[in-house]
């Protein structure tokens, strides 16, 4: 009996890892700054656009960060009463 319920509890364990839905929030990327003025210059348009682009992406990653951590709170407030529950059920 007590290796089914093992086995039964191992696989809800295996059930809920996968069923994670955690996001993966990457950094994007600080653009390259060119130490001398000429090569600012001579690719100036392009580094514009990767500031551009930096900039837009550095917001995304933050709005990334702000659902993950609300996502991770909330998963975080469901597993304490989850664990209150199971301390009440292991006592009986």
């Amino acid at each position: 009996m007590r290796s089914k319920t093992t086995y039964s509890l191992t696989c809800v364990l295996i059930i809920n890892a996968f069923s994670a839905h955690a996001e993966t929030c990457l950094a994007p990327l600080r653009p390259l700054v060119p130490s001398d003025a000429a090569t600012a210059k001579e690719f100036e348009e392009l580094l514009r656009s990767d500031f551009e682009f930096y900039l837009s992406d550095i917001q995304d990653y933050f709005r990334c960060l702000d659902v993950e951590r609300s996502r991770a709170f909330k998963e975080a407030q469901d597993v304490s009463q989850e664990y209150g529950q199971f301390l009440e059920t292991v006592r009986q």
